[in-house]
């Protein structure tokens, strides 16, 4: 038998209740905060994502799935959404309608990594950037749409929001040397990647996740006492902020994220409830992106939401999000009467009942069960001796009675089983 591709995975059915939460909510939410949702290619240039994740990241470096194509050009799919936003923002030049561009985005990314609970090579993503404004007050707006999206999913009080600022292009050099000279002293301790990284951009050795590391990097230096004036007064504008609506957060002066595009304003959304991978959400303000993969100089920030560990937390709760229930199964008994039944079975769907019925001769007892098993509160029951009489019965299976309708009236039928199902 043929299995899924290894780190593939298939969403079931009784899966899916959970998903279309998090979709839905964070649709109706995203609007409200007005952003527009914007729909990406899976396939973009490799360049676009060497510019803007850096050469030295773990994505570019270990994890794209990077082929050519017939044509001989490098492609790469997409192992995350903001280049390639900020890609569709400036080719089709977004900022001309409107000088603040925000934006979601749904949808699968990929990256070749070793599989493990709430990590796969094919994983899903919501994405929210904003184009065009440097601002505390739209860094705490942001932040607070994450915040907001995790409570209403009642998942909040699982995660802790950690906050920090990587500085600019005016202070973050200084910070660098300091580290630069710190990590000299402890090459050695480090591991194989740090080593190389200390080389090529030391600010991702703070990132590693290995335990020798990070007991090395203890004492290196808090990039907290290296920022300029205007990056601590702006920091201190966003908590004032994000305080004035009482969303809690931890400031983690350790905290850089593990892409090169980030400036200022960094945060993630951590939890202990899900083992190794303890990010749920991540983002931060990136100020150089556009200008990187060879736009305008655009200030910019967003987020991103990771689905399957935000589904594994969801799946934490109790009350959880049942699948769409039916309304009705329709049992149909003998060939003229399954004729007419085919028929009505349509026309109930198109007045909005959400109906199940049976495509093969079955007895009355046997549908009964099938209509049991889907939980469907409601049968409708159409026989050859009901079709003589030009009649239907409807049972509800929950007070154990029934009652017969005309079959012709349609209209008090569909009323009917609204009634009966919302009662």
């Amino acid at each position: 038998m043929i299995k899924a591709v290894k780190g593939f995975r298939d969403i079931l059915p009784q899966e899916i209740p959970l998903w279309r939460r998090v979709e839905e909510e964070a649709r109706n939410l995203f609007e409200a905060f007005g952003y527009s949702e914007l729909r990406i290619p899976v396939l973009e240039k490799t360049e676009l994502f060497k510019r803007s994740l850096g050469d030295t990241s773990d994505i570019v470096e270990k994890e794209m799935y990077t082929f050519q194509d017939k044509g001989g050009d490098s492609v790469t799919m997409r192992p995350e959404a903001t280049a390639s936003m900020a890609r569709a923002y400036l080719e089709h030049a977004l900022y001309h309608s409107d000088p603040v561009g925000k934006y979601f985005f749904f949808g699968p990314m990929f990256r070749h990594e070793r599989p493990q609970a709430g990590r796969l090579r094919q994983f899903h993503q919501l994405d929210v950037e904003a184009f065009g404004y440097l601002s505390p007050s739209l860094d705490a707006e942001v932040i607070c749409l994450l915040d907001t999206l995790y409570r209403r999913l009642n998942i909040r009080d699982l995660t802790t929001l950690e906050i920090n600022s990587l500085g600019c292009r005016e202070c973050r050099p200084r910070f660098r040397e300091a580290l630069l000279e710190f990590l000299d002293g402890v090459k050695e301790a480090l591991c194989p990647d740090c080593q190389r990284r200390r080389e090529r951009n030391p600010l991702r050795v703070l990132d590693c996740k290995e335990k020798s590391c990070q007991e090395v990097l203890q004492d290196a230096p808090d990039i907290s006492q290296h920022l300029c004036q205007d990056c601590q007064e702006y920091q201190g504008q966003t908590l004032a902020y994000l305080d004035s609506l009482g969303v809690e957060y931890t400031i983690n002066p350790r905290l850089v994220r593990g892409l090169d595009y980030y400036t200022r304003t960094v945060f993630e959304l951590t939890t202990t409830h899900l083992g190794a991978q303890n990010a749920v959400a991540a983002g931060g303000r990136y100020d150089d992106l556009l200008k990187q993969i060879g736009g305008k100089d655009i200030p910019s920030i967003g987020f991103a939401v990771g689905v399957e560990r935000t589904v594994m937390l969801l799946e934490k709760r109790r009350d959880l999000p049942q699948g769409t229930p039916f309304h009705c199964y329709l049992a149909l008994l003998g060939g003229e009467a399954t004729k007419e039944g085919f028929n009505l079975a349509q026309k109930l769907r198109e007045k909005g009942i959400r109906l199940e019925m049976n495509h093969q001769p079955k007895s009355l007892k046997a549908q009964l069960r099938r209509a049991d098993k889907i939980k469907a509160p409601l049968v409708i029951i159409l026989g050859e001796e009901e079709l003589a009489k030009g009649t239907l019965i409807v049972r509800n299976m929950a007070k154990g009675e029934q009652e017969e309708r005309p079959l012709e009236d349609l209209e008090g039928l569909v009323g009917y089983i609204k009634k009966e199902v919302e009662s």
